[in-house]
């Protein structure tokens, strides 16, 4: 792995467990055992390194969410839309427990941000009117376009929220879980009989994961 691609994957790895707030480029020089100044040969400042790593979850983000994602039926596309939901609050988690701080230091990456979530929205509209071809909705464009708002808004703020609630605890894949399974839980009441029969599963198969990830935990 070249020393920029270190860089990036250690200071994510460390924005992650410690928050991005408490780590600075000394402590992901030392974390690498590389000096300063070969870090500053890479990125002049921490917020290049969270440019660059944001980038990537943008990156990650279109690609997760295309509205034809391969997969054999409707629900196996369903499902891989929310488990790329979980892989990416998890692997981005600093980002979203530290959003609105990020974002407010940094008027370029605000301007990143909100181009990647109107075309997040496009996607969503996309995948959201082809489940509505399968039955499983039955709601105007003008309902659908809501849908996304909302499914946007509890993604992007389930990691914060539960942040504020408990500030000392830490962001664990229970916590990521719970995020899923509140959006397919806000979402079974709009659906069709159709469609709920298949969140009602998912809801299923959701719970089932945080369980026994859970149980993982607690026996470690």
């Amino acid at each position: 792995m070249k020393t920029r691609d270190r860089i990036i994957h250690s200071a994510l790895a460390l924005f992650n467990e410690q928050g991005e707030p408490n780590v600075t480029t000394n402590h992901i020089a030392a974390d690498l055992g590389i000096s300063p100044g070969n870090l500053y040969y890479h990125f002049r400042n921490k917020e290049e390194i969270i440019h660059s790593i944001f980038d990537q979850y943008a990156l990650d983000l279109s690609t997760g969410f295309q509205p034809e994602v391969p997969a054999e039926s409707d629900e196996q596309r369903l499902l891989a839309y929310l488990d790329a939901t979980f892989q990416l609050m998890w692997r981005y988690r600093f980002f979203y427990a530290n959003l609105p701080d990020i974002l407010s230091r940094d008027a370029e990456l605000q301007s990143k941000y909100l181009e990647a979530q109107q075309a997040l929205k496009a996607n969503l509209f996309a995948m959201l009117s082809r489940f509505r071809e399968t039955g499983w909705l039955d709601m105007d464009d003008e309902a659908l376009q809501s849908l996304c708002s909302t499914l946007k808004l509890v993604a992007s703020s389930w990691i914060f929220y539960q942040s504020a609630q408990s500030p000392q605890a830490k962001v664990t894949p229970v916590v990521i879980y719970q995020g899923v399974l509140q959006i397919l839980n806000m979402v079974s009441p709009m659906t069709t009989d159709k469609g709920r029969a298949v969140v009602s599963g998912l809801i299923g198969h959701y719970r089932e994961q945080m369980e026994s990830t859970k149980a993982v935990s607690d026996s470690a």
